[in-house]
């Protein structure tokens, strides 16, 4: 049996010089897991911080090829990570075996698919103009640009993907194939699964001689203040509450050098229902509906938590069939007690309000939560009424009746910056609302047709991110191979000889990559 040894991570070494003790727990039964989790000490941090500058020269001067293999190395140790590490993520997180089994996928492929990104070489984004010595009036001097890693990246882990937005979750990934050594903060829900998972990465690292600090962890409330202000960190990549996310924005923007918080907080993700989808499939889609609000207990950031369809008797059979349908749904457990509690408290400020009308769902009780529908005034978009905007972060949605197509717009215009927006409707309803693509494109980060927002593909074109306050960046993404972008600054080399200039800009295109040559894409060497 593994054992935990709960020190924190510095520099390829253990550290436990504090006092301070955190347990982790088991999600189903509140009971205090055994295990001993020395939160870091500010000296600690500092030497974590620390650890990570010290890598960052010999880290980013490796080879994409060498990153690519480090990356390809922590994949191979997290799928070799067995039963026995299933069971302690099931028992902190709740979370059944086969979704952890299946996120354990997902986090190794993360990290395969960034091997492929740096053997591609398109990270680089190199560029070239050549000199014109002959232009008139003034001659044009040798430009050439490509991109770095920032430096040390924090990276906080999240609390309802204990893997693939976690210790070697998307951010992760993405840092360290962009040449950013990461000091990484666990999730105080997951800790021995931090462990476990921490433990294969420095394995990986010291099968493909990755310099020491190259991944870091501390452990521990209360300290990731002080990570997110050492001067070392030149990034932060968060996942979890706009609360907690914008306290980090903050934090950064307040240093003597700001640096970037790249942090996805809080979406309601709109399903629009259209007209002539309930008269064709009215059925199917209150099924489909309804699986994805309960689906992992509403514990994810595309939850769909807004459900807008037009007015009419169609309208109101398709409320009543998915009132019965969530209804039917079992309660589930949730990751910890602290989401149950703000399910908790989400769900009073609903049941409070006048303008909002509770449709389905019993009272909860105990420690799990109960799925719930309601229905709320299409005022409250329309007046600017914050309740509404306000994830709850669960097993719940609310669905709102405009009276027409120019009420529809005039809510979606209301609408905060969200993750997601999925359309559900017919060719004949896409005609008619033509309008709501380029509406949702100002809003949203992914636009969906006829399908379900639960379920994040990781590939090239994803994109995971959105307007305030979906996030703090719109121009990013946190899943899918865009994410490294965040961690990547361009730098331009003027009139250098080609024996002194990066590979990536060499005049024989060592690396094979594309570059774009005088506004030509091309792989020819020069």
């Amino acid at each position: 049996m593994t054992r935990i040894l709960g020190h924190n991570y510095i520099g390829g070494q253990r550290r436990a010089g504090g006092t301070v003790i955190v347990k982790s727990v088991d999600a189903s039964t509140g009971e205090a897991l055994p295990h001993d989790f020395y939160q870091a000490t500010p000296e600690e941090v500092d030497a974590a911080a620390k650890a990570a500058a010290a890598a960052y020269p010999a880290y980013r001067s490796l080879s994409a090829e060498r990153r690519a293999q480090f990356l390809d190395a922590v994949a191979d140790e997290l799928d070799a990570l067995g039963d026995e590490f299933v069971a302690v993520v099931c028992r902190e997180t709740a979370l059944p075996a086969a979704r952890i089994q299946g996120e354990r996928g997902r986090t190794s492929g993360q990290m395969r698919l960034f091997a492929k990104v740096l053997r591609r070489g398109d990270f680089y984004g190199a560029r070239i103009d050549r000199a014109l010595p002959e232009r008139k009036p003034l001659p044009r001097p040798d430009l050439r640009q490509y991109r770095i890693g920032l430096g040390p990246v924090a990276v906080f882990g999240a609390s309802n993907f204990p893997l693939a937005f976690s210790t070697a979750g998307g951010d992760t990934a993405s840092a360290l194939a962009a040449g950013c050594p990461v000091v990484f903060k666990a999730h105080s829900g997951h800790m021995a699964t931090a462990e476990w998972v921490a433990d294969a990465i420095l394995r990986a690292a010291d099968k493909t001689a990755m310099p020491a600090g190259v991944f870091n962890m501390i452990y521990g409330s209360g300290v990731g203040e002080a990570l997110v202000k050492h001067p070392a960190i030149q990034a932060v990549g968060f996942t979890g509450s706009l609360k907690g996310g914008r306290a980090l924005c903050d934090m950064a923007a307040a240093r003597p050098q700001p640096i970037p918080v790249f942090a996805e907080m809080s979406s309601i993700n709109p399903v629009i229902v259209l007209p002539q989808a309930l008269v064709a499939r009215a059925e199917s889609v209150a099924r489909d509906l309804s699986a994805s609000v309960v689906q992992g207990c509403g514990q994810f950031c595309t939850n769909p938590g807004l459900v807008i369809g037009v007015r009419s008797p169609q309208f109101s059979a398709f409320v009543q069939q998915v009132a019965g349908l969530i209804n039917d749904q079992p309660a589930q457990t949730m990751l910890n007690a602290g989401t149950l509690s703000s399910y908790g408290k989400g769900l009073q400020k609903l049941l409070a309000h006048p303008r909002i009308e509770h449709l389905a769902g019993s009272p909860q009780q105990g420690n799990h939560a109960q799925p719930q529908l309601f229905k709320a005034d299409i005022s409250l978009l329309l007046d600017g009424d914050e309740v509404l905007q306000e994830e709850v972060f669960g097993p719940t949605t609310v669905f709102v009746e405009v009276a027409d197509q120019a009420q529809l717009s005039a809510a979606l215009n209301g609408l905060h910056g969200q993750l997601t927006a999925t359309i559900i409707g017919e060719p004949t309803d896409f005609e008619q609302f033509g309008e709501l693509t380029a509406l949702l494109e100002q809003k949203v980060g992914r636009i969906l047709l006829n399908g379900y927002p639960t379920g994040v593909e990781v590939c090239d074109s994803m994109v995971h991110g959105g307007p305030y306050p979906a996030t703090s960046d719109a121009r990013g993404t946190s899943v899918g191979t865009l994410a490294i972008d965040r961690f990547l600054r361009p730098v331009c080399f003027q009139n250098y000889p080609d024996s002194l200039l990066p590979q990536a800009l060499k005049n024989a295109n060592p690396l094979r990559i594309q570059r774009l040559v005088d506004g030509q894409p091309t792989r020819d060497a020069l």
